[in-house]
């Protein structure tokens, strides 16, 4: 079946050699740019969607999904609490925790913290610490022996490593004549964690749960249970409907609670970079304008003898439209190739640039995520190239409309 007269035509000013070389010139740089900017567009979209999923799972490494805290500070009867959460289906392990804040010394060298009490069979069950080792295990921490795992940056602030002695502060103190005394417990570094987040890093103590319970006095109380469920997205949901099933005294809150900005963070940036790189296509998608205004120009005398043959307003505006779409439709197809590609392999790219240029993007000593991650999603890159199709269309409705409105009297007058 014969194609209608305007795409033929259309297809025929794209592909064929113009007396204007310079208008041929001006349609690949459009289409170049055009592909550029997708292709960044998509890339940058990949690598911001890794960089979430690498803090979504190096904080959720070592957090939990939710927590329930109790109301003073203290959750009696914890076990009772973790089986009727654990009654949910989507929860998957239950462990409970002791925490406060609280001081650590040795020698002269002072650092606050947050100590944590667990149950390292149970906290292996909700958390990754025993991944994030790098000295000495999680199962060294045993009740009794007053053992604590410290993070890579507090045990570098205290100098400290394997076997040496770090006494903690509590700041419930017992009351003496000679005013408030606060306890004193020397415990013993039986291992050290580096999760790559510095907020865990450089302020976190785990220590054993009995342990924690005899030094902050709780008896056979704990600070909270936290829970480790089989969906991390459902959190907010299974969070409320938790609450719903436990009989304590106790309020519930869930990882996008805990850590919100640090993901609010990253979905901010990303949607900037999304605005300021959809410029770039932008600009590329107008320079299909120029292209087609030069080209509407150039073929004022094909149109006139079109208009006098017979050929109606809307079908001289139909073989620009496609004439301009045609370019840009090519230069997203290179873009999403070219930026899927990349995507997809840019693990490899990154460290070949790196080492032909012998520089690092991304200093281990300066960034703890010293790898450039991507997530590409296809999502995304339907987006893009809806977007970009849309503006490549707009751009050639004024030159089409220009070429309209030529007047085959005034074309032909100097031919």
């Amino acid at each position: 079946m014969a194609l209608p007269y305007e795409i033929r035509i259309g297809l025929r000013y794209t592909r064929a050699k113009r007396r204007n070389h310079f208008i041929s010139f001006i349609s690949l740089i459009s289409m170049l740019g055009v592909a550029l900017g997708v292709a960044a567009l998509i890339v940058v979209l990949s690598v911001m969607n890794g960089f979430q999923k690498e803090l979504r799972t190096r904080i959720l490494g070592v957090a939990s999904h939710i927590q329930i805290h109790g109301m003073d500070g203290d959750l009696p009867n914890w076990s009772r609490v973790a089986l009727e959460a654990g009654a949910h289906p989507q929860v998957v392990a239950a462990a409970p925790f002791v925490q406060a804040q609280s001081m650590l010394s040795v020698d002269q060298e002072v650092r606050g913290a947050v100590v944590r009490g667990i149950e390292p069979s149970l906290e292996a069950q909700v958390a990754d610490f025993a991944g994030h080792m790098q000295s000495g295990r999680l199962d060294d921490l045993k009740p009794g022996e007053f053992g604590i795992v410290l993070g890579s940056e507090l045990a570098r602030a205290l100098r400290v490593h394997l076997g040496d002695k770090v006494t903690v502060i509590a700041p419930q103190g017992a009351v003496t004549p000679a005013g408030v005394v606060p306890r004193l417990r020397a415990f013993t570094v039986v291992g050290i964690f580096e999760v790559g987040m510095y907020e865990y890093d450089s302020g976190l103590a785990l220590i054993d749960l009995g342990d924690a319970q005899k030094l902050y006095r709780l008896g056979d109380r704990v600070s909270g249970v936290r829970l480790k469920l089989d969906d991390l997205f459902a959190a907010p949901r299974v969070a409320r409907e938790v609450a719903g099933m436990i009989h304590a005294d106790a309020y519930v809150s869930d990882w996008t609670r805990s850590h919100a900005n640090f993901f609010r963070a990253v979905q901010i940036e990303k949607k900037m970079m999304f605005i300021i790189l959809s410029l770039i296509v932008a600009v590329a998608a107008f320079n299909i304008v120029s292209t087609l205004v030069m080209a509407v120009t150039d073929k004022q005398a094909d149109i006139a003898i079109l208009r006098t043959l017979g050929a109606r307003p809307s079908s001289i505006m139909a073989v620009f439209i496609i004439q301009g779409a045609l370019i840009g439709c090519i230069g997203l197809s290179l873009g999403v190739l070219g930026g899927v590609s990349l995507a997809l392999n840019i693990d490899v790219v990154v460290p070949f640039i790196e080492r032909s240029l012998g520089i690092q993007f991304l200093a281990k000593d300066v960034y703890y995520i010293s790898d450039l991650p991507s997530d590409l999603q296809w999502r995304d890159v339907w987006g893009v190239t809806l977007m970009t199709f849309a503006l490549a269309l707009v751009a050639t409705l004024y030159p089409s409309w220009r070429a309209a409105r030529v007047n085959p009297a005034e074309a032909l007058r100097y031919e």
